[in-house]
């Protein structure tokens, strides 16, 4: 047995028959972790005999009759971003080495009532503040990237290492792993899931949120993770709903926007086919595809480094001043490029969202949307140090700012947006697409990436560890 045989809706279901125990599955998980994370590292804190340990507590509970929640007995893995008492929570950064969490942050906690085992903290790209987590492989091809900066909860997953994980997300990063990774992973609508405890890049932009194998496990993880919290001074007062209703995958008369701009600019050919192949299906499940222009497109890049980047800085000020020799080279630069951003600048930034976001929800309204379809990606996994990426017409395009291109959107509206996989490229690398929905209308979104999972088997594959 691996954990690689399971999601988590259909290892929930049989722990609570007393077909599975929770001792076996997390045995399972970390005998994983042990072989094959000295390839892959993913972890940068696994908590294995803690895991154990709660493994057994949680089978005589369950043997007890209290079954917390579908979550309870599941291997769960936290990006190191993410604070849990006791253990060493770095942000993957020198600059905090040997930085052990006083307190657990509010997705922690909400893991930990629901029953879920924690396997340990997972690797970044330093501070959240990258796309590729150097320290990481893509268990697809350990020769690519796993996409950051959520690549290690991604590898952590996408290896077998467990059946979900928490990321987050400042332009992309629970998306743009997931998508590299073959994984559905979703960035709630923005103060949905509180980000108490979490390590903030950049407040304005930052989401946490799931990362698994399929929408259902994604529906279960944000379930109990989804709700206020005053502790985080975005959170939104506002009921949750039962995502459970989008597992009909009922999305007949839905309608959906089928961007004409922004997304193809630039667009790796095998991408865009899988995509539209993505989109046919959609329609033959009943879904209205609908043409459209996205507003004010050429500002999206824009307002999301000019939030980012003064943001960022801003919350690093102090450190880098006592202790720049601390950072990774990329990310320091990224950091001083950041102090010599104008103030009147990061105003207009702050406007322009106002702009972006209220042309996107009159785009919906006009239109009489549910969801935006898009690619996650605009090509799959690149090699782990590959910094640039040159398109067929010659055009030589940063990597990360490729990868963050296609995901800003989704970070700059605020928007839920989730990427679920569909379909792989000739070398055998995963591709995503995207939903973005209303806001906080993650049941939709929910139900359009059911529609297409359940007529497709791209969740269904797994990575099988191919050397390159």
């Amino acid at each position: 047995m691996t954990v690689l045989d399971f999601t988590i809706f259909d290892a929930s279901k049989l722990i609570a028959a007393g077909e599975l125990s929770p001792e076996e599955l997390v045995g399972a998980a970390i005998t994983r972790i042990q072989e094959v994370d000295d390839e892959i590292g993913a972890f940068s804190a696994p908590t294995l005999d803690a895991a154990r340990e709660d493994a057994a507590q949680a089978a005589q509970e369950i043997a007890r009759g209290n079954v917390k929640s579908p979550l309870h007995g599941i291997p769960v893995a936290v990006k190191t971003l993410v604070d849990r008492a006791g253990v060493e929570s770095t942000s993957s950064s020198r600059t905090r080495a040997g930085r052990i969490a006083e307190v657990d942050a509010a997705v922690v906690e909400r893991l930990k009532r629901a029953g879920a085992i924690l396997v340990g903290q997972t690797h970044t790209h330093e501070y959240a503040y990258g796309v590729m987590t150097p320290t990481t492989r893509n268990p697809w091809h350990t020769g690519h990237t796993p996409g950051g900066s959520s690549g290690g909860s991604a590898a952590a997953v996408a290896g077998g290492m467990a059946l979900g994980a928490i990321g987050t997300d400042t332009g992309g990063s629970i998306r743009i792993p997931s998508s590299a990774c073959g994984l559905t992973g979703i960035k709630p609508t923005y103060g949905r899931v509180s980000r108490f405890g979490i390590t903030s890049l950049s407040s304005s932009l930052d989401h946490a949120g799931p990362m698994a194998r399929t929408v259902a496990d994604n529906i279960l993880m944000l379930q109990q993770l989804a709700g206020y919290d005053p502790r985080d001074s975005a959170s939104i007062d506002l009921e949750v709903p039962d995502y459970s209703e989008a597992l009909d995958g009922e999305v007949s008369g839905l309608t959906i926007g089928v961007p004409r701009n922004y997304f193809f600019d630039l667009i790796d050919e095998e991408v865009e086919s899988n995509y539209r192949a993505a989109i046919d299906v959609l329609r033959e499940a009943g879904v209205n595809v609908r043409e459209i222009h996205l507003p004010h497109p050429e500002q999206y890049m824009a307002i999301e480094y000019g939030l980012l980047v003064a943001e960022a800085s801003q919350n690093h000020q102090e450190t880098l001043r006592s202790n720049p020799d601390g950072y990774e080279e990329d990310v320091r630069a990224l950091l001083e490029a950041g102090e010599f951003m104008l103030a009147t600048d990061y105003i207009k930034a702050l406007k322009g969202r106002t702009i972006i976001r209220d042309s996107w929800q009159q785009m919906f309204r006009d239109e009489q949307l549910d969801a935006v379809i898009a690619p996650t990606l605009p090509m799959p996994a690149v090699r782990f140090d590959q910094l640039e990426y040159e398109w067929p017409d010659g055009t030589v395009e940063p990597t990360i700012n490729a990868y963050v291109r296609t995901s800003a959107p989704g970070n700059v509206t605020g928007l839920p947006a989730m990427s679920v996989p569909c379909g792989f490229s000739p070398a055998g690398l995963p591709i995503g697409m995207q939903v973005i929905g209303r806001p906080f209308d993650e049941t939709t979104v929910f139900r359009l990436g059911q529609a297409y999972e359940t007529r497709t088997d791209f969740t269904k594959q797994t990575a099988s560890l191919v050397r390159s």
